[in-house]
Formats: C-alpha cells, structure tokens, sequence
C-alpha cells in the first residue's frame, strides 16, 4: 500500500470525524514518503483530534511536528506558520521559540504583515513595550499592506503598546529579577482572586445612574426633551464609567498581570523563579485554571524539574532583520543578472 493511498484513508476519516485513524493514516503515508506535503498537514489537523483551541500536550506537541515538517517541504504554507505559532505561544507558552518562529517565517514571507503583529503581541506579553513598538511602526515605514481583518487589531494593539511605552518608562516587571519591586505587589495581593472590570464599573457608575433616573424629571422635565436629555446623560455616564472602569482594573490588577507574565516567563524559559508559597495562593490557582491544558502541563513539568534560574541571567531576543540579508542577497543576484544580460548584449 503507497503513501497516497493511506493519505486518501487519512482524508476519509478525518472528514468521518475519526481523528486516531486518520493520524494513524497521516502517519503511514509520511513514513512511506517523507516529502508528502498534504500528509503532513493532515498529519498536524489530525492530531489535534479537533481540538483547535485547547489540546494536551501531546496533541500540541504531534500537531507542532506536523507543521515542522509541512514548512520544511513548502515554507509558503502560511497556514502552517499561523498554527504553528499560535501552539508555541499560546498552548505551549514557549514565548522565545515564537518569536523566533515568527522571525523564521518572515525570510519566506517579507512582505506579509502577520508575523510582525504576532512578534509584536508576544513581545508585549513579555513587557518588552519599546521593542514591540518598533515592530509595529515597521509595517507603516515600509507601508505594507494591511488586510481588512487585521487593521482592528493592528490600531488596538499600536495604542496599547504605545501607551504601555509610555506609561512604564523601562519600569516593567522582570521576572528574572529577585529583588524587583513586582515581587512584593504580588505578595500583596496573591490571596485574593483578580478584581472584575465588571464589578468596578457597576461600582462605580450604577449609584450615579440610579441617581441620574430618579432625579431625570425633576432635572429635565417631562416629555420627549426630557427623555432625550435623560439618554444623553445616561450615555455619557455608562462611556466615563466603562473607561474609569478600563482603568481602575488595570492597576487594581496589576499584581494579578505581575504573576502571570511571571508564569509566562517560567513556561517559556524552563527555569522556575515562583516561589513555593506564591504557588499556592489564590491568585497563582485562579490563573492557572484559566490556563490552556497543554500549558498546564508543561508547567507541572517545569516545576518537577526545578531548575533554577542561573546567575546573570539576561533575556535574549532573535534578530527582527535577519530577514533583510535575503533580500539583498536577491537584489544584488538580480543586479548582476541584469549585468550579465547587459553585457551579452
């Protein structure tokens, strides 16, 4: 039996919904023939067994090899960079293997503005705000096209990260640092659960709403003016609200984003620098149900091994334009080319 044909089975089962056979299928096929590209893809599709948002960690893992191996093939299957990108860092947590990732996919694909969106969200997840902002003004100093999907979180994450930028002026929390004053924000706070933004808003707008209902004829009078006037208050009291609200969570939580940019930090290092107690605190559970599976138990891993985080050690970042070498290796081949063609001539 040849690749194809178990690669044709693969098919068939995947869209049965039998997603063992269809690995078992996928798999077959790629032992048979290493260079089968469709196989491979199935290959990942099938391992994550339909679970596209949270699988284990062994699915994230066969999935992950899968695309490895599909890019290997054919590096244009942007696809296979979107999945395998999205597996490092939001179902494995390892955040410096996806920005590398990331990096890898842009010597193939210079001019697609997804992979700098993508660097530029991990790098923020990282605290590293200036770094992402350089990222991010790339794509308007080269003028890249920006698909309609992707301008509403382009816009939204360029103003995060600008006003992150400014608002931490090199402050940020860093994990790898013992003595940070992040350390003691979290110690604060660890025994209590994060604060809802929905909470504070209720909080902080439902008595002025009460107050502005109750007081409304009396302000404003009767009538279709004054029910005009009444929604226009009201309007404007629930946007002040939900924006004092934004706010408020953002530094009453700020403990709660300390401790998982801390836990983020362990999952894509490897190294532990948690402490045992934090481990346990109310604060450290609530984050870590909320965790993908796969990240759970790479974390459990990572806290069985108990390495430690060396002396001196400092955060190492890929090079954001190792890209550009291949493009002036192509304009320089294609310079002498048309040398070669002018002096045939």
């Amino acid at each position: 039996m040849g690749a194809e044909h178990h690669y044709l089975d693969a098919v068939e089962a995947f869209d049965k919904g039998d997603f063992e056979l269809a690995f078992d299928e996928a798999k077959a096929a790629t032992t048979i023939d290493p260079e089968h590209v469709e196989a491979w893809v199935l290959y990942s599709d099938a391992a994550l067994a339909g679970e596209t948002k949270n699988p284990t960690l062994s699915q994230a893992a066969k999935s992950l090899n899968g695309c490895r191996k599909a890019i290997e093939l054919d590096p244009m299957l942007l696809q296979m960079w979107v999945r395998g990108g999205q597996l490092l860092s939001d179902n494995l947590g390892l955040l410096d293997d996806a920005l590398q990732w990331w990096q890898d996919c842009r010597h193939h694909a210079p001019d697609e503005v997804s992979p700098i969106v993508e660097q530029a969200t991990i790098l923020t997840d990282m605290g590293l705000y200036g770094e992402a902002d350089i990222r991010l003004n790339t794509i308007i100093e080269q003028n890249m096209d920006i698909a309609t999907s992707q301008t509403g979180k382009l816009y939204y994450l360029m103003n995060l990260v600008k006003a992150a930028a400014e608002g931490t002026s090199g402050t940020y929390f860093r994990p790898w640092e013992k003595n940070h004053d992040g350390w003691g924000a979290i110690d604060s706070k660890m025994r209590k659960p994060p604060v809802s933004e929905t909470f504070i808003f209720m909080m902080a707008t439902m008595p002025f709403l009460l107050l502005e209902v109750v007081l409304s004829d009396k302000i404003f009078g009767q009538g279709w003016g004054g029910f005009c006037l009444t929604s226009v208050v009201i309007f404007a009291t629930v946007l002040f609200g939900m924006r004092l609200a934004k706010r408020w969570t953002g530094l009453l939580n700020k403990p709660a984003y300390n401790l998982l940019r801390a836990m983020n930090f362990e999952a894509s290092t490897g190294f532990t620098v948690i402490y045992e107690e934090m481990r346990l605190s109310v604060l450290y559970l609530y984050i870590m149900q909320r965790k993908p599976i796969a990240w759970q138990e790479r974390m459990v891993k990572i806290i069985d091994s108990g390495k430690n985080l060396p002396q001196g050690w400092k955060p190492q970042l890929p090079d954001f334009d190792s890209h550009l070498d291949d493009l002036e290796y192509d304009d320089d081949e294609f310079e002498d080319e048309q040398l070669e063609a002018y002096e045939e001539e």
